[in-house]
């Protein structure tokens, strides 16, 4: 004799429902035409289409990253630029470099007495601007000079020195300081880069307009 649902035991009402509930899941995802597999068509094509959006974005953060190094780089080139810039100035500046030059030799006790400044001269990638000096003062005073002169900030190379003793020179026509020792001629020579700060060329005139 057959019996009705409701008078199943409650552990079989409960595993119908179960089974019910997964056949009804399982046609819906399979079954064509029901809004399941319409959902799931669709679920499928939006995961293809995000695969290669992941794989674009995981190329933008190495690019950004690689951004930042850059950025990094540039910034550190940029104040190596400006370093050398202040080593070896575009311009001549010659005015700032001679009054950089007599402050070396007051603060040291060394006089100055004459400064000539020399033809510039054409290097591969700079130009060299020479400065014949004429100076005396006592002897520690004198390397002190030259020591303040190598912590300048502009690069100077010092050739051609001819030093000798002060008591060993006459006719002098400078006054002595007191505790003058020694005196001497030499170059100084610092650098820049501007071609258009080149002077004509001994022998040439400007074109005329």
């Amino acid at each position: 004799m057959a019996t009705r649902f409701r008078e199943w035991p409650w552990p079989l009402q409960a595993l119908f429902y179960v089974g019910l509930a997964v056949v009804l899941v399982v046609a819906g995802l399979y079954v064509p035409g029901s809004p399941l597999t319409s959902l799931r068509g669709e679920l499928e094509a939006a995961q293809k289409d995000m695969k290669p959006l992941e794989a674009d974005v995981q190329n933008l953060r190495v690019y950004k990253q690689r951004r930042a190094e850059l950025q990094a780089d540039m910034d550190a080139l940029q104040k190596q630029l400006a370093t050398l810039q202040t080593i070896v100035p575009e311009e001549k500046q010659a005015d700032q470099f001679i009054l950089m030059v007599q402050r070396s030799a007051v603060s040291s006790g060394v006089s100055i007495r004459t400064l000539t400044a020399k033809p510039v001269a054409q290097r591969q990638y700079y130009f060299e601007m020479p400065f014949e000096i004429e100076a005396d003062g006592p002897y520690y005073s004198v390397l002190d000079f030259f020591a303040r002169l190598g912590r300048l900030s502009r690069i100077i190379n010092v050739g051609d020195l001819k030093m000798e003793d002060i008591a060993k020179k006459s006719g002098s026509k400078f006054h002595m300081t007191a505790g003058t020792s020694v005196t001497g001629t030499f170059t100084i020579a610092t650098f820049f880069t501007n071609a258009s700060e080149q002077p004509p060329a001994v022998g040439q005139t400007p074109a005329k307009r």
